[in-house]
């Protein structure tokens, strides 16, 4: 039988379940050790008067810790004078996943998006998508108030003044969608190339291979396919156009 694990009574199973669960409290005990240290790191200061655009007009960046002491945001991807459907598909899985800051709310640590689309241009997308936090343009804001898109950023206030204190990179970003924590439990896992798979297992395919699906609902990277999301969404029809060239995962 190929394509599946092998069959084992009960009693095998358990076995080989506890012999793994050794390494999952390694890793999870690595886990909390790299969090310790990622406590220790360094800030850096930067001005929390500067000015980001959101649906109340410009504010200053410290308004987004809400009178709190510490604010997470997500960075997410741009692509300027893109329909609904152009916008990014890697991006989308971070807000898809989390909407709501209830939890980090009683802990003292707000949330928002940020991005750095004109805001006349994101507020539509973010009305169409659902979203219920509160988003940002951060355009043409330099330094750790803005920068590079793609990151889970974590922030500091003491009184007025701001400080980044960590940032992700890669799939930093994984740890807020809960969809690929379960994928990585079940036994065919995200289906991608760069995975470990026993011999017979379907062919993988590259990353991100679900991110984006035409109407039918199969994959696809074409000028008919929308980030997978969206089709839920009142409204949602079948495209032709993303409004710009390649895509970002």
């Amino acid at each position: 039988m190929t394509g599946r694990p092998p069959v084992a009574d009960l009693a095998t199973w358990q076995q080989a379940r506890d012999a793994l669960l050794v390494r999952e409290k390694a890793h999870t005990r690595e886990g909390d050790a790299i969090a310790a240290e990622r406590r220790k790191l360094p800030m850096v200061e930067f001005d929390g008067k500067v000015e980001v655009v959101g649906a109340e007009g410009p504010v200053p960046f410290v308004e987004l810790f809400q009178g709190r002491d510490e604010l997470v945001v997500y960075k997410h991807m741009w692509w300027d004078g893109a329909p609904h459907q152009g916008q990014c598909e890697g991006c989308t899985h971070v807000p898809w996943h989390f909407d709501n800051a209830a939890y980090l709310n009683a802990r003292g640590v707000s949330f928002a998006m940020l991005t750095t689309g004109a805001w006349d241009e994101v507020a539509p997308f973010v009305e169409f998508m659902g979203y219920t936090q509160p988003w940002y343009s951060v355009r043409g804001v330099d330094g750790p108030a803005g920068g590079d898109m793609g990151y889970l950023t974590s922030y500091l206030r003491d009184g007025d003044r701001t400080f980044l204190t960590y940032s992700t990179t890669a799939r930093g970003c994984e740890r807020v969608n809960g969809s690929l924590a379960l994928l990585d439990m079940t036994v065919r896992g995200r289906g991608e190339v760069w995975e470990q798979h026993p011999e017979g297992w379907p062919e993988p395919r590259p990353a991100g291979w679900f991110w984006r699906t035409n109407a039918d609902g199969d994959s696809s990277w074409g000028e008919d396919s929308r980030p997978v999301p969206q089709w839920t969404r009142p409204g949602a029809t079948p495209v032709r156009t993303l409004g710009r060239q390649g895509h970002c995962h």
